[in-house]
């Protein structure tokens, strides 16, 4: 599976030839050890970057993706993680996109 990463907490990354940006938010950035940033190969569809996910954070589909918003370069992506046609997974994440895993989050 393409998508080595280089893990970084709390440090803006610069995006390297042929990598992208992947922000983890919240609850996501806590299911994967308070890791807050991680650079991934490109080209990659929003599918394998959640296989990624899976495979470096066994559970996280379950217990992350199944209720976290996605953005790819700021803007919302529409994604149905059991639809047959895959609708937003076969988006193709490029070099220098930026990709954010938000939770859901509550106030008080």
């Amino acid at each position: 599976m393409a998508g080595e990463s280089t893990a970084r907490k709390g440090a803006e990354t610069t995006s390297q030839d042929g990598s992208f940006t992947l922000l983890l938010f919240a609850s996501a950035s806590s299911y994967a050890g308070d890791i807050e940033t991680l650079t991934l190969s490109a080209p990659m569809s929003l599918r394998d970057v959640f296989a990624t996910l899976e495979q470096k954070f066994p559970g996280f589909e379950k217990k992350v993706l199944r209720s976290a918003a996605v953005t790819v370069n700021l803007e919302y992506v529409d994604f149905d993680l059991d639809g047959e046609e895959g609708e937003g997974l076969d988006i193709e994440i490029k070099k220098g996109d930026e990709v954010g895993i938000i939770p859901p989050v509550s106030s008080g």
